[in-house]
C-alpha cells in the first residue's frame, strides 16, 4: 500500500520491522525519478562491473550470450543495474528476505505485489528461484487481474541464470495463462533457448504463443524464422514460410535478419525458387545478403553473374580505406568451387576468388556465424542536465550580485 509517497509493507513473520524498511526504501528506486537519479548518484558503470564480477552475475551472463536480441529489446543490463541497486540499500539482508519469504509461502500468507517485486531482484541462486518461481504461481492464482507484469522479470531472471528449461516450462505451463500477457516474455525466453541449442523447446514456446493468441512482433518473427532454420526440417521449412507469407499479407513489418534466415533455410531444403522469392523482399546489401546473393546465384546455375559480382568486390579493394569493403565466407567460396568443377568458368572463379583472398576480404565466418550474430543496439543518448539560470537577462550579471547591488 502506497500512500503520498510513503510505502506501507505488512511482513506478518520474523524480523517484519527489518525488512518492511528495506521494502520501503528499495522500492522508492522503481519510481520515475528515484531510480535514475539514485542509479547516476550511487551505481556507476565501474561499480556495477565490480559488483558483477563479485556477485558470479558475470559468468552467468557468459552462458546467456545473446546472438539475436539486442541489448535494448532484451534489457538485461537495465535489469541488473536495478538488482544492484536494491542489493546496495539492502546489503547482508538479502538472504534473510528470500528466506522468510520462503517462510511466508508455507505459511499460505497473502503476498504483496510490493514485496514480490524485491523479491525477484534479489535473487541469485538457482536456489533463489525455486523461491521465486513458487511465489509467482501463488500471486498468479491470487491476482489474476494484477496490474503490474512480473513475467518480463522473471524471464529475465531465467536469462541471466541460465535457467532457460525453467523459463520455458513455466512459459508453457497452462497454469500461468495470462501471467505472460504480451510478446516480450516470450521473445526473451524463446532466445535464451535458442542460445542454448533448446531448438524443439523453442518451437514448442512458439506454438504455445500461436494457442494462447499473443501477438506476434517483428522479433518474434525473426526469432521463429531462427529456429525453423537451425531445425532445417521439411515441416520447420513449412512453418517459417507460412509465417512470413502471413506477414505479408496483413501487411505487419518484417525484418531483413528474419528475410535471411527464411532464406538460408530455403537453399538448406534445396527450395531455391522460395529462397528467389523471399530474397527480392530484401533491400539491403550488407554482407549477409551478399554472401546469401553468390550462394542463390550459384545454387540457381547463375554461376557467371555470381562471379560478376564477386569481380566487383575485387574492385572495391582498391578504393579508399575508410570505404567498408565486401567479405565473402571460405566456406561460402569453397562451395562454389566444388558445384563448378569441370565447368567453363572454373578458371575465371579461381582467378577471382584468388584475388579476394590478396585483398583480405574472404573470412572464416560461416553463413551461419554470420546469420546467428547479435545486433547492436542504438545507443541511447543521455538527457543534457538542465542548470538554473543564474544570470541576469538585462544585465548579463550574475543574479545574486544584481539583486544584492539593486
Amino acid at each position: 500500500m502506497i500512500k503520498r509517497g510513503v510505502v506501507v509493507i505488512h511482513l506478518p513473520f520474523v524480523y517484519e520491522g527489518v525488512v518492511s524498511s528495506f521494502v520501503s526504501m528499495a522500492l522508492r528506486l522503481f519510481s520515475f525519478s528515484g531510480c535514475r537519479s539514485f542509479l547516476r548518484e550511487h551505481i556507476s558503470p565501474k561499480a556495477t562491473l565490480c559488483a558483477l564480477r563479485q556477485s558470479g552475475w558475470i559468468e552467468s551472463r557468459l552462458g546467456a550470450k545473446r546472438h539475436l536480441l539486442s541489448d535494448d529489446v532484451v534489457k538485461l543490463e537495465d535489469f541488473q543495474r536495478k538488482k544492484l541497486a536494491v542489493a546496495h540499500l539492502i546489503t547482508g539482508s538479502d538472504g534473510n528476505f528470500i528466506e522468510l519469504y520462503g517462510h511466508k509461502l508455507q505459511r499460505n500468507s497473502l503476498l504483496l505485489q510490493d514485496e514480490l517485486h524485491v523479491l525477484l531482484h534479489l535473487c541469485r541462486s538457482a536456489e533463489d528461484m525455486k523461491t521465486a518461481r513458487d511465489a509467482v504461481y501463488r500471486y498468479h492464482a491470487e491476482n489474476r487481474n494484477g496490474k503490474y507484469k512480473f513475467g518480463p522479470v522473471f524471464i529475465r531472471l531465467c536469462y541471466e541464470l541460465g535457467l532457460e528449461k525453467m523459463a520455458a516450462a513455466t512459459l508453457t505451463d497452462k497454469e500461468m495463462r495470462g501471467f505472460f500477457s504480451d510478446f516480450t516474455s516470450f521473445n526473451i525466453g524463446i532466445d535464451m533457448l535458442f542460445v542454448k541449442g533448446y531448438y524443439d523447446d523453442a518451437l514448442e514456446v512458439l506454438q504455445f504463443m500461436r494457442r494462447q493468441r499473443v501477438p506476434f512482433n517483428k522479433e518474434t518473427l525473426m526469432l521463429a524464422s531462427a529456429v525453423c532454420y537451425k531445425l532445417n526440417t521439411t515441416e520447420s521449412h513449412a512453418i517459417c514460410t507460412s509465417l512470413i507469407e502471413e506477414a505479408q499479407v496483413k501487411g505487419r513489418s518484417v525484418t531483413r535478419h528474419a528475410y535471411c534466415f527464411a532464406v538460408a533455410l530455403a537453399l538448406k531444403q534445396n527450395d531455391v525458387q522460395r529462397a528467389q522469392a523471399l530474397f527480392a523482399q530484401i533491400v539491403s546489401t550488407d554482407r549477409i545478403c551478399q554472401n546469401l546473393k553468390i550462394l542463390l546465384l550459384v545454387m540457381s546455375g547463375a554461376t557467371q553473374e555470381a562471379i560478376v559480382d564477386l569481380s566487383s568486390a575485387v574492385q572495391l579493394s582498391k578504393s579508399p580505406s575508410f570505404f567498408r569493403k565486401p567479405e565473402f565466407s571460405q566456406e561460402l567460396l569453397d562451395q562454389m568451387r566444388l558445384r563448378i568443377v569441370g565447368e567453363a568458368q572454373a578458371t575465371e572463379a579461381e582467378q577471382v576468388i584468388s584475388e579476394l583472398e590478396r585483398a583480405g576480404q574472404v573470412t572464416r565466418q560461416t553463413l551461419d556465424d554470420m546469420l546467428c550474430h547479435t545486433p547492436t543496439a542504438p545507443k541511447r543518448k543521455m538527457a543534457p542536465i538542465v542548470r538554473e539560470k543564474r544570470t541576469s537577462r538585462r544585465i548579463r550579471k550574475p543574479l545574486h550580485s544584481t539583486l544584492t547591488s539593486e
